[in-house]
């Protein structure tokens, strides 16, 4: 028996005001925030800030829960997959991005300027959540 899986990620906001975004090679060059799969035993925000240390090298403070999103068989993502999409808000203290191996490319940018970006769906719906929050 197949069960959705459950994800975490954040879009989280760097000293200078700006949102850190990130491009793996799972969503079809979309830019999206750090995340990804939650362990068994692991509570979200364990999951969240593990996600964060090796994706790109951050610890994320200030958490927030922000959204909850599901993808099921999403086109975007390059596989068929049931996603459960526990977003959050995040802050760090530091915008030195030490990359892992999954990250292509990352970018600091101002959260209106985000909107710009070729962005996966679960992301732009989390940054326009964040929008209207600090709007």
């Amino acid at each position: 028996m197949k069960y959705p899986i459950p994800t975490v990620g954040a879009l989280a906001r760097g000293p200078q005001g700006r949102v850190l975004l990130v491009r793996t090679g799972k969503w079809g060059g979309l830019w999206g925030v750090p995340g990804g799969k939650v362990n068994w035993g692991e509570s979200l925000e364990e999951a969240l800030r593990r996600e964060f240390l090796e994706e790109v090298g951050l610890e994320p403070t200030r958490l927030r829960f922000a959204l909850l999103q599901e993808g099921v068989f999403d086109p975007e993502f390059y596989q068929p997959q049931h996603f459960l999409f526990v977003n959050y808000f995040a802050e760090v203290a530091s915008e030195a991005v030490r990359p892992g191996e999954e990250i292509l490319e990352w970018a600091w940018l101002e959260p209106e300027a985000a909107l710009g970006c070729p962005l996966n769906r679960i992301t732009r719906s989390l940054l326009e959540a964040y929008l209207r929050e600090e709007g």
